[in-house]
C-alpha cells in the first residue's frame, strides 16, 4: 500500500509540474479558442509473431467540433523486440486548409515517414512508455515550392490503471504525457505538446480517450538592428477524442493504449 500511494504521489507531481510548464509556456501569447481532435486507430498487435502494425484517421478543427482545417491519414508496421522495445516504420499523408474556404483545396500537404523506437517500464500501477522517433517530411505548399525537413520527438507518456493492477478489460485508465520537437538544423526547439486525459477499455478490441492537449510553437529569438526579439510561444488547446479498435492476437501481453500520434 505504501508502495501504491508512492506512485500515484510521483504521478500527480509529475502531472502539476508539467501543467505548471504549459501555462506558463502559453502565457507568452493572448488566449486562443479550443480545437477540436478525433482520432480513429486500427491497431494490429505483435504477438507471438512479433510483427503488428496500425492504420489511423484524424481530423482536426479550428473551434471546438467546427471550422476542420486539418486531417491526417497514416500507418506503419511495427516489431516487438520483447514485451519492453518496440520499432516501428510509419508514414502519412497530412493536408491543411483554409477553414474559410475549403473549396480552394489543401494551402499544403506533407508526405512523411518515420523511423521510431518505443521503451516500455512498468512500476506497479504506474506505467511509462518512452517514444523516440525521427522524421522526414516532404512538403508541396499552393505556391509550388517542395520544402524537405527533418525532424526529432521525444514523447513521455503515463499511465495508471484506475480500477485494476494493469490495463486489460473494463479498466479505467488516467494518461498523462509530454512530446517535445526538435530540429535538427535550427533553431532547435520546435513544438512542446502536452496532454492529460481519461480512457477506458470496454474489452480486448474497444478502448475510448477523452482529454485535452496542448500545442505550443516556438518562433526563434532574433537580433536584428542591434534590437534582440525573445523567442516566442504560440498556443492552443484542443479537445481529444479517440477510438482505438485493437485486433485480437495469440500471446498478447498487457499493451499500453498509447496513441501512435
Amino acid at each position: 500500500m505504501n508502495r501504491f500511494r508512492f506512485v500515484i504521489s510521483l504521478t500527480a507531481l509529475l502531472s502539476v509540474y508539467t501543467l505548471s510548464h504549459t501555462f506558463a509556456q502559453t502565457s507568452l501569447t493572448s488566449p486562443t479558442p479550443w480545437g477540436s481532435w478525433l482520432i480513429g486507430t486500427v491497431q494490429l498487435p505483435g504477438g507471438e509473431k512479433k510483427w503488428g502494425g496500425f492504420a489511423e484517421v484524424q481530423a482536426r478543427s479550428n473551434a471546438l467540433f467546427s471550422q476542420y482545417f486539418y486531417n491526417e491519414l497514416k500507418g506503419g508496421v511495427s516489431y516487438d523486440i520483447d514485451k519492453n522495445f518496440t520499432l516501428m516504420v510509419a508514414g502519412g499523408r497530412y493536408a491543411t486548409y483554409d477553414y474559410q474556404d475549403l473549396s480552394t483545396g489543401p494551402l499544403n500537404t506533407e508526405k512523411r515517414l518515420w523511423e521510431q523506437l518505443i521503451v516500455n517500464q512498468y512500476l506497479a500501477r504506474l506505467k511509462f512508455e518512452h517514444r523516440y522517433r525521427v522524421e522526414q517530411r516532404w512538403f508541396t505548399f499552393r505556391d509550388g515550392s517542395q520544402p524537405f525537413r527533418n525532424r526529432i520527438r521525444y514523447r513521455l507518456n503515463m499511465f495508471v490503471p484506475l480500477n485494476n493492477r494493469t490495463i486489460t478489460d473494463k479498466t479505467f485508465f488516467l494518461s498523462v504525457y509530454d512530446e517535445i520537437f526538435l530540429n535538427p538544423i535550427g533553431p532547435t526547439f520546435e513544438r512542446n505538446r502536452f496532454f492529460a486525459g481519461v480512457g477506458y477499455q470496454l474489452d480486448s478490441h474497444w478502448i475510448l480517450q477523452l482529454g485535452a492537449v496542448n500545442q505550443t510553437n516556438y518562433n526563434p529569438a532574433t537580433f536584428e538592428s542591434g534590437v534582440f526579439t525573445p523567442q516566442l510561444a504560440s498556443g492552443k488547446y484542443n479537445v481529444v477524442i479517440g477510438l482505438t479498435y485493437r485486433l485480437k492476437r495469440p500471446g498478447n501481453s498487457e499493451k499500453l493504449p498509447s496513441q501512435p500520434d
